[in-house]
């Protein structure tokens, strides 16, 4: 438990690592903070589109309840509404983070070799990938992510109706998975550099999965939170490379500095 706990810190502390890189440097910064907020405005348009037709929505997914009384209809509308926008919102930012990463692959990519070549030492075995190539990679892995990511909203979405357990332990879970497949989407950039495939970086994160969710939870969280994601995308792309990068070269376990 303490080892996984150390761990869990590990991960938070590669994030606060990824902000102050890009803070010491504000042109990463806004480098990063231009396909984000691309996206942004498409993220934000479609949840306010949900917001406007989610009753008609919840209505239309529970048809057994068109029967019920008032108020056992109305509450179960709610909790059907709660989870779609849930569901939602957990597609919608591996989608986020998909888009945008192909939008501003090259950005990234600069961001991504300004992080190991300056910080970290380099990438000798590094291969040179072209946008085209690097766009091609990103929307393969982004389809078969949020291919797992709606695979698994399924049956959270049907436990959210289990009373308590579907207001307290699904959220949980459900944002553990999630910002698993975040954090998977946010370290491609290192491993594509290597000739790596998906794979390979699904099972190199696997192996240190508390560091994995020290990064990734909290990086999630704060991507729901309006706009933040304009600096926390830029932040979790230069602390997702210092991560793959010591995943990689085995000194995970040095101090963050």
């Amino acid at each position: 438990m303490i080892r996984v706990l150390r761990d869990f810190s590990t991960g938070v502390g590669l994030l606060a690592k990824g902000f102050g890189l890009v803070f010491r440097s504000p042109r990463l910064l806004l480098i990063g903070a231009i396909p984000a907020l691309i996206t942004t405005v498409l993220l934000v348009g479609s949840v306010i589109a949900l917001g406007v037709w989610i009753d008609d929505i919840a209505a239309w997914a529970t048809p057994f309840a068109d029967d019920w009384n008032e108020s056992l209809r109305a509450a179960t509308r709610f909790v059907a509404g709660a989870s779609i926008i849930g569901a939602f919102l957990a597609v919608g930012l591996l989608l986020f983070s998909a888009i945008t990463l192909v939008i501003g692959g090259p950005f990234y990519e600069h961001i991504a070799e300004t992080i190991e070549d300056e910080h970290l030492g380099g990438v000798p075995e590094s291969q040179k990938v072209s946008w085209a190539r690097s766009a091609a990679v990103g929307i393969r892995d982004a389809i078969f992510l949020v291919g797992l990511a709606v695979l698994c909203a399924i049956p959270l979405f049907a436990a959210g109706f289990i009373p308590v357990v579907g207001q307290t332990v699904v959220p949980v879970i459900a944002v553990c998975v999630n910002a698993t497949l975040l954090g998977i989407e946010l370290t491609g950039i290192p491993f594509t550099r290597r000739g790596l495939k998906l794979t390979v970086r699904r099972r190199v994160l696997r192996s240190r999965r508390a560091v994995t969710l020290g990064f990734a939870v909290p990086t999630y969280l704060l991507c729901l939170v309006p706009l933040a994601a304009l600096v926390v995308f830029p932040a979790a792309m230069a602390g997702g490379t210092v991560l793959a990068h010591r995943l990689l070269t085995g000194t995970l376990d040095q101090p963050v500095r």
